[in-house]
């Protein structure tokens, strides 16, 4: 063991060309792959052409790297060579992963680089034709999974910014951390829209609205593939985000128009912003699973949208559709009809890899999955490892991994998680609050790192206990600024006490830490003893500032009638300064709702796109608590002379819109400005109101600017035709109404 992580820390890129040319190859006798001068179609072809079917099968498969650790189960702890020997040298495997919580023995990012490089070594070695691994992770808000890497917000806190370059910035920085300590697959965004509260995974999407969610993601995207070393991948591809009942990888039952006109373009935007890779729906969609639909991963996103990337599966998703599926009659039929459907790796757990390598062997030397379709997948995987540049530098420095993960890129995330506060009410402006008045801090959520970071941190389902990742926690923001006049008091009567002798009190809420189904939630609501704490502070009259840290807009019920209340999300390591520099003025919050806030535990699925109908009963139409783009500030802005450069377009055609947008406070502040277009008739029914386009607009107090945006008609395609929603979507001809704020235009679409 300690040999191989020796031989793991002093690989280096300069040893590459010795690494990768099998013996003491010339330049005229290296093969046609290891040419770095020739087009890497012509490099993919020469390697294809001299594989055998179990090293292209191998290619396709992605184990967990507990499989080749410990136990090579689920122990983790210092790599296996018995285990490697298997898995590379025997099986062929072509790439691994670290799912959520599986790190080398010590969580460090040298550790890290040192583990993936000496994988990687071991892999190439023994390799006949030396072939460089993919290795993949979930870092989802920053390097999530590594003990001291910056965590960012969660997604749909990014979401509450309507900022796509912080998203952009995000992703950049996150695969610059990610690509220091090995891996160069990253297994974000997520492209699934908020639906249901009730949804375990709703704190991963950007937004219950398609244009921004779609929006958000393309920007991480690039930000993401920026430097070229680190594959984004778009997930979960498609419609994973409203399972019938709330539960995660329950079956969504989704009419084609809704699924065309209001699921599909977050996904796109994604795909068109050039994201390499793609993750496929765990669910199933009326009644036939994704992993199985040739439609969806062959007719539509490879035939229609033109995607020429990698399709992976999620986790052990291939053998559910033996196992939980019930579509496949044995495992080698279920890596059959996944690879035919259009899935080119699967995503393998402990125990589940050796059926899935045999399997799919016998699938294809049966006919039942022609060579040209493994082919196909296998030309994609190794064009994805040439795009990396994984066949000249496979390696990464460990000495250098620490300095680049280690508090790395602290400022941006106060910058995301400040952008991203958004202020629900402020009753009577008591908001801001002066440093020097005397505040007791208390609430669940008040010094926490577990809490204000969420799942998906460090482990699984958040920060596992008795384990310490830094942070600035809410508390320590506060006393930062208002040194002694603030007091952490965690018992919930202590601090009703002590709050009847200061000028007020900050109370943080939240929820436990969780992630997938396990985060699941029948009743989504604020635990009934963080209300019944929010209304004992209110009733001692003083001054009660609320500040919930969720992973989704949570039912208030008492502490509804909170005066004073801020949305944090899920934002991070830095949360500390950034809910302190909003709750004392440093910052004036300019976020806004990036999806709709439920009155009661009943209204699911709850999105502003509602259809009208003749229902009429009470809270049958939208009727939030709060709704879509709400966010209060501490100044005041207003939209004037909204003007279209053409009041009349073709249905293929661009709208281009001015506006001027004005602070008309005294204090600096963002404006997030919507854009919806409505249509007063439609032979479909659409919602009332449609976000078109948007922007933030940084603002000194008393500045006016013009901003002109624009968007194609395309943003508001609908399916046309009957119930079966069989036809192409696209912009209806006819009248439309484009608002901003107050402001409106006529626009006649031809």
């Amino acid at each position: 063991m300690k040999s191989l992580l020796r031989a793991g820390a002093l690989v280096a890129p300069a040893l590459l060309a010795l690494t990768l040319i099998p013996g003491a190859a010339t330049a005229r006798s290296i093969p046609a792959y290891l040419d770095r001068s020739a087009p890497t179609p012509v490099r993919v072809a020469d390697l294809v052409r001299r594989m055998t079917v179990e090293e292209k099968v191998g290619q396709t498969a992605q184990p967990a790297v507990v499989t080749i650790q410990g136990d090579c189960n689920w122990s983790g702890g210092q790599l296996n060579t018995t285990c490697m020997k298997k898995m590379f040298a025997d099986q062929h495997v072509g790439q691994m992963l670290s799912g959520g919580g599986q790190a080398p023995a010590q969580n460090t990012p040298r550790a890290w680089a040192e583990m993936i490089n000496t994988i990687q070594k071991y892999a190439i070695d023994n390799h006949r034709l030396r072939i460089p691994l993919l290795y993949g992770v979930d870092a989802v808000h920053g390097h999530n999974n590594v003990l001291g890497a910056t965590k960012f917000p969660q997604q749909l806190g990014v979401g509450a910014t309507w900022n796509p370059a912080i998203s952009q910035a995000m992703g950049q920085a996150t695969s610059k951390a990610v690509k220091a300590t090995g891996p160069n697959w990253n297994f974000a965004p997520v492209q699934d829209i908020a639906r249901d509260t009730r949804w375990g995974r709703y704190y991963e999407t950007y937004s219950e609205d398609p244009h921004l969610a779609g929006a958000l993601g393309a920007a991480f995207v690039k930000g993401s593939q920026q430097d070229r070393q680190v594959a984004a991948t778009v997930k979960h591809f498609a419609g994973y985000s409203e399972p019938f009942n709330g539960h995660d990888r329950a079956n969504s039952h989704l009419d084609m128009r809704y699924f065309q006109d209001t699921f599909l373009p977050a996904y796109k935007a994604a795909v068109d912003a050039g994201a390499q890779t793609l993750m496929v729906n765990s669910g199933a969609i009326n009644g036939v699973p994704a992993h199985a639909s040739r439609y969806l991963l062959t007719d539509l996103l490879r035939r229609q949208w033109g995607f020429k990337g990698v399709v992976i599966s999620d986790w052990d998703d291939v053998q559910a559709l033996q196992k939980a599926h019930k579509v496949a009659a044995d495992y080698a039929d279920a890596a059959g009809i996944a690879m035919n459907a259009g899935v080119d790796v699967a995503m393998l757990p402990p125990g589940s890899v050796d059926g899935y390598i045999d399997g799919l062997v016998a699938q294809v030397k049966s006919g039942k999955v022609s060579r040209k379709r493994l082919d196909e997948a296998v030309g994609r995987i190794l064009t994805l490892k040439f795009q990396l540049g994984l066949f000249d530098n496979p390696y990464v420095d460990p000495a250098k991994a620490d300095a680049a993960v280690l508090g790395a890129d602290k400022p941006l995330a106060v910058k995301a998680a400040t952008e991203s506060m958004t202020l629900l009410k402020n009753d009577g402006n008591a908001l801001p609050l002066p440093t020097g008045d005397k505040v007791v801090v208390t609430g669940n959520g008040a010094d926490s790192v577990p809490i204000q970071n969420g799942g998906w941190t460090i482990g699984w389902q958040g920060i596992p206990d008795g384990v310490d990742d830094p942070g600035v926690t809410v508390w320590e923001g506060v006393k930062a600024l208002a040194g002694d006049r603030a007091e952490l008091v965690k018992d919930a009567g202590e601090a009703v006490d002590k709050t009847e002798d200061a000028d007020g009190a900050i109370v943080v809420v939240g929820e436990k830490p969780g992630a997938e189904g396990v985060a699941d939630n029948e009743t989504p609501e604020l635990a009934a003893d963080q209300q019944e704490l929010v209304d004992r502070l209110q009733a001692t009259g003083k001054k009660v500032t609320v500040v919930v840290l969720a992973s989704r807009p949570l039912v208030l019920g008492k502490a509804a009638d909170a005066k004073q209340l801020l949305m944090g999300w899920l934002p991070g390591s830095e949360a500390g300064t950034a809910v302190a520099d909003v709750l004392y003025g440093r910052a004036n919050p300019g976020g806004r709702l990036p999806v709709s806030w439920p009155k009661s535990v009943g209204d699911q699925p709850m999105y502003y796109q509602q259809l009208p109908g003749t229902n009429s009963g009470p809270s049958s139409a939208y009727d939030p608590l709060f709704p879509f783009g709400h966010g209060l500030s501490y100044t005041t802005f207003a939209v004037k002379g909204l003007t279209l450069a053409d009041r009349t377009v073709s249905r293929r055609g661009t709208v281009k819109l001015t506006l001027q947008v004005g602070n008309t406070g005294n204090r600096d502040g963002d404006m997030v400005v919507p854009v919806y277009a409505g249509q007063p008739y439609s032979r479909v029914q659409v919602p009332p109101k449609r976000l078109a386009t948007f922007t933030r607009v940084p603002l000194k107090a008393g500045e006016t600017r013009s901003v002109t945006l624009t968007f194609p008609m395309s943003t508001l395609a609908v399916t046309p035709g009957d119930i079966n929603g069989a036809g192409t979507p696209y912009a209806q001809s006819g009248a439309y109404q484009i608002t901003a704020g107050d402001q409106t235009a006529d626009l006649t679409v031809r």
